[in-house]
């Protein structure tokens, strides 16, 4: 069994104008084209509540790094009271949303991840031994790889929320 450390875990949180639909699709492209994971949605769910959604979205990201090393990383949306609404900038009309998201995300380091040194009590014992003494290094700049692009993530998501609340 692949050995997992997660490494970062953080989120953001985000109240005002924004256009839901482009927030969406913009931090699936950072993830995909950025960090070149391959990204999957676990979950996404919608509760109406009179004219507000309540939104519950969770994805999970792997990309192999090595044969021996995987990132994985989790990322959740909680969208509460999510309307519709409508804002005039320089004379048009704009559809955009208003409401409250939290955005999270964890990152993890997944080691031996194909489980080739779980086949007997000695070859776990040589991998022990493999990642504190052999590839000691490696596991830290990976980590910090992995740390660098959770931030960064966060980074974007919060600037582009930023940019569209101030349209």
């Amino acid at each position: 069994m692949a050995e997992k450390d997660k490494i970062f875990s953080s989120k953001i949180k985000y109240d005002g104008l924004m256009d839901f639909k482009e927030f969406y699709k913009f931090c699936y492209q950072w993830l995909t084209d950025e960090s070149s994971l391959d990204v999957i949605e676990k979950k996404y769910a919608e509760k109406i509540t009179g004219d507000a959604k309540n939104i519950k979205v969770e994805w999970e990201g792997l990309r192999k790094v090595t044969d021996y090393f995987q990132f994985k990383v989790d990322v959740g949306f909680e969208v509460i009271n999510l309307t519709s609404v409508e804002i005039v900038q320089d004379g048009k009309k704009l559809k955009m949303n208003k409401g409250s998201v939290e955005v999270s995300i964890k990152g993890t380091l997944v080691k031996d991840y194909d489980g080739k040194f779980e086949h007997t009590s000695s070859q776990k014992f040589m991998r022990g031994i493999y990642e504190k003494w052999v590839i000691y290094s490696r596991v830290k700049e990976y980590e910090g790889k992995l740390v660098g692009d959770c931030n960064e993530f966060l980074s974007q998501a919060k600037a582009f929320l930023d940019l569209e609340g101030k349209r």
